[in-house]
């Protein structure tokens, strides 16, 4: 097998913020595969064929660019962010396992800056102290088991990043979230929304817990729940600073 497999993360949006090992790689490979937004983050050129498939698709999309791969093609599966977080990579992995003649091929995953760390950046430093990610999405999972670690993870202290927050077939899983997390939080823990970040549409925002409702996000928008520890510092025109203390009080 000579071909290439690169699983790719682009970073949440800014060219910009997209690594040089990532700009080496897509100016090498031959195809590009991914969820048609993130396909269309990587310019055509010549000798280039973009693959660009529906949200949902990510097993049939990494078995397409591995059989590429192993045709000897070099080969991108793109994601926004870090393909290793809620990515591609996964996928890639589990075709690979369910299919281990894709195990010897020259398979490389390549980091991105993934939303919640540029979310964070925007505000602070939110994410000072431990912290966990989590999806709303319960189509891989039920809404049960996410309930039961939001509240885990508000129990024991951690900030909370939610990928995927809301959608239009999942309209109420946000606001169930925030019901469930205003018993174990403080009510002006601060909540950070922060959609589009490092795009020209970006807007943040920053509220209370108590305040905090599933209408002031979308798909595009990565959510940061703050602590009992967290913290903010007022600033003139701005949003607040928002950090996390390294050390608990």
């Amino acid at each position: 097998m000579t071909g290439a497999l690169f699983i790719i993360g682009l970073g949440p949006g800014a060219p910009e913020l997209v690594t040089p090992e990532v700009s080496a790689a897509l100016a090498a490979v031959d195809d590009v595969l991914g969820y048609f937004p993130y396909v269309e983050r990587v310019p055509a050129r010549p000798g280039l064929t973009r693959h660009g498939s529906d949200n949902g698709d990510e097993l049939a999309r990494a078995r397409q660019g591995l059989a590429l791969a192993a045709a000897g093609k070099r080969v991108a599966l793109v994601s926004g962010g870090d393909a290793g977080v809620f990515g591609m990579a996964a996928a890639a992995f589990e075709v690979v396992e369910g299919e281990p003649g894709f195990a010897g091929l020259d398979i490389r995953v390549l980091p991105g800056i993934s939303a919640m760390f540029a979310a964070a950046a925007r505000v602070g430093a939110p994410l000072g102290h431990d912290f966990c990610a989590i999806s709303l999405s319960d189509n891989l999972k039920p809404w049960d088991v996410i309930a039961a670690r939001l509240a885990a993870a508000a129990e024991a202290g951690f900030v909370v990043a939610l990928y995927n927050p809301i959608s239009r077939a999942r309209p109420w899983q946000l606001d169930a979230a925030f019901d469930l997390l205003r018993p174990l939080l403080p009510g002006d823990a601060p909540v950070v929304f922060a959609r589009a970040v490092t795009r020209p549409d970006e807007a943040v925002a920053v509220v209370p817990l108590a305040e905090a409702r599933g209408q002031m996000a979308d798909m595009r928008t990565l959510v940061i729940i703050g602590t009992a520890e967290t913290r903010q510092v007022a600033r003139p025109a701005a949003p607040p600073f928002v950090y996390t203390p390294r050390r608990m009080a």
